[in-house]
C-alpha cells in the first residue's frame, strides 16, 4: 500500500554547502550488478518479484500525487511497498539539506539540470541510468534535452520539460480586437499597451511568492542564450553585471515603473495570477508549465480551451526558453543496498514502460513516448507548450553551471529595496561564489 508522509526539513542556505560538498569530477565507479569496469547497472525485469521489498519516493508538495497510478500497478505488479514522502517547500533546498546529512530515499523528483544534478553531487550520491530500457522510446530529441551530467545520464525524464513563455487569456484579446498573437518583444510589448490603453491589465506578476519573478529576465535572453551567454557566463568571460542580463533587469523594472502590471504586484501570490488570468482580471503571465497546473485544478478542459492560449517570446522571434523543474523528472539514489538500488531501477523501468500509459492518463499530461499516446483531454495550450520545446533554448538553470537566486533579488527589486543594478551584482556575486566552490576554472 502507498502511504503519504510529511517530513520537516531545516531549511538552510544549502546552495553554497552542497556545491561545496560535490565534487562534480570524481567519478562514480561501477554500480552493484554491472559488470566490471562498465559503470553500467543491470536493469531488472518489470515484474520481478520484490515482495518484502520498500521503496520510498521523495516527492515535493506539487509532486506528491504524480506517482498514484504508477505506485498502485507496481505495487500489484511485483508485490514491493512503496512510500511517497513529501518534502516541505522549498523542495530543493530540502533535499539537499537532508541529501547533505547521509539521508537518502531511493528516488526523488528532481530537477534534471547540470546545476542542479552537479548540486546533489550526481558521481557520488545518483545511481547512473546509462542503458535504460526506456530512452529509445522517448519522442524526438526529448532523450538528450536534459537529465544528463558530464555525459552520465542521472534523471529519467517523465513529463514534458517546463517551457518559459506567455500564457494569455483569449477572451480578453478578442475582446480587444487581437486577433494574431506576438511575434517579437516589440509587438509583445505593444500589445500590452494597447491593452492597458483600453483600461486593461497586461500582465500580471505573483510578486509575494516571488519564484516566477526570473522568467521575465530568462526570455529576454533567449536570443543571448543561443549565441552562447551561458558558456561565456560559465567561464566568467561575461557577467550578470554586463548590458546583456543587466539589460533585461532594467526593461523589466522599466515595464513594472510604466503600470503595465497587476497593482498588487507586491504581494499577489501563484494561486492569484491563476484567478487573474481565468477571469480576465489580467490579460497575459509570463510562466511555466506548473503554472497550467493550477489553472488546471481551477477549471475542467472545455474551459481552458475556451479561454487560456500559449505563445513562446524571445527578443526577436517566438522562441521558448526551456527549464525543466522537479516534476519533470526523477533521480535514483546510491544507498549502499544493491537490492534496493535495483528495485528502484526496475521501479524507473516500469514507470515509464508497462506503467507510462497509464500515468499520462491519470495525470492528463503529455505522452513523451512515440508508442504511448496523449489523452484526449489535454488541453491545447499544453500542446502548444510542447510544440515549442523543439525550437527552445536552455534557461539559467538548465546551461549555467550554478543557479543563482536571480528570483530572490528580483523580488526585492519589485519591493523596492533594491535597484536592477544591484540585483545585477548580487546575482554575480551569488554565481561567482558557487561557482569557486564547484571548482570552476575563472573564478
Amino acid at each position: 500500500m502507498k502511504k503519504y508522509l510529511t517530513i520537516p526539513t531545516a531549511v538552510i542556505a544549502v546552495g553554497l554547502l552542497a556545491a561545496g560538498c560535490s565534487d562534480p569530477t570524481a567519478g562514480g565507479g561501477a554500480e552493484p550488478g554491472a559488470e566490471p569496469g562498465t559503470g553500467s547497472a543491470d536493469w531488472p525485469a518489470q515484474d520481478t518479484d520484490l515482495t518484502g521489498t520498500t521503496l520510498t519516493i521523495w516527492a515535493a508538495q506539487n509532486s506528491n500525487t504524480a506517482p498514484d497510478a504508477v505506485v498502485e500497478g507496481f505495487e500489484e505488479l511485483t508485490g514491493a511497498e512503496v512510500e511517497v514522502v513529501t518534502i516541505p517547500d522549498p523542495y530543493e533546498q530540502g533535499v539537499q539539506t537532508k541529501v547533505a546529512t547521509g539521508d537518502k530515499p531511493d528516488l526523488a523528483f528532481w530537477q534534471p539540470t547540470g546545476s542542479m544534478l552537479t548540486a546533489l553531487n550526481a558521481p557520488t550520491n545518483l545511481q547512473p541510468l546509462d542503458g535504460a530500457p526506456w530512452v529509445d522510446s522517448y519522442s524526438g530529441d526529448l532523450a538528450d534535452m536534459t537529465g544528463i551530467l558530464d555525459d552520465t545520464r542521472y534523471a529519467a525524464l517523465i513529463t514534458s520539460p517546463a517551457v518559459e513563455g506567455v500564457y494569455y487569456n483569449k477572451e480578453v484579446f478578442s475582446e480587444h480586437g487581437i486577433t494574431e498573437t506576438p511575434t517579437d518583444w516589440d509587438s509583445f510589448l505593444e500589445t500590452a499597451r494597447t491593452l492597458k490603453s483600453d483600461g486593461e491589465t497586461p500582465f500580471f506578476e505573483m510578486g509575494g511568492d516571488r519564484w516566477a519573478t526570473q522568467w521575465w529576465v530568462q526570455v529576454q535572453l533567449a536570443d543571448a542564450a543561443a549565441d552562447g551567454l551561458w558558456d561565456r557566463v560559465n567561464t566568467g568571460e561575461e557577467k550578470f553585471t554586463d548590458p546583456t542580463i543587466l539589460g533585461a533587469i532594467e526593461t523589466y523594472q522599466g515595464l513594472i515603473e510604466e503600470g503595465l502590471f497587476n497593482e498588487d504586484i507586491k504581494t499577489a501570490t501563484f494561486e492569484d495570477q491563476a484567478d487573474a488570468l481565468l477571469s480576465g482580471d489580467a490579460a497575459m503571465a509570463v510562466q511555466v508549465n506548473s503554472f497550467f497546473g493550477q489553472l488546471q485544478a481551477k477549471a475542467d478542459t472545455e474551459e481552458l480551451n475556451e479561454k487560456i492560449g500559449f505563445f513562446p517570446i524571445s527578443p526577436t522571434g517566438n522562441v521558448g526558453t526551456f527549464i525543466p523543474d522537479q516534476s519533470n523528472a526523477l533521480v535514483a539514489f546510491k544507498t549502499g543496498d544493491a537490492d534496493r538500488e535495483a528495485a528502484a531501477r526496475q521501479l524507473l523501468a516500469y514507470w515509464l514502460g508497462d506503467g507510462y500509459a497509464d500515468f499520462v492518463a491519470d495525470r492528463d499530461t503529455i505522452s513523451l513516448r512515440d508508442d504511448v499516446p496523449t489523452p484526449d483531454s489535454v488541453p491545447q495550450a499544453l500542446l502548444d507548450v510542447h510544440a515549442s520545446l523543439g525550437d527552445s533554448v536552455g534557461s539559467m538553470q538548465a546551461l549555467a553551471v550554478a543557479n543563482p537566486d536571480l528570483y530572490l533579488y528580483l523580488a526585492d527589486m519589485i519591493q523596492g529595496t533594491t535597484t536592477p543594478d544591484e540585483v545585477a551584482q548580487q546575482t554575480q556575486d551569488q554565481f561567482a561564489q558557487l561557482a569557486r566552490a564547484q571548482g570552476i576554472e575563472g573564478f
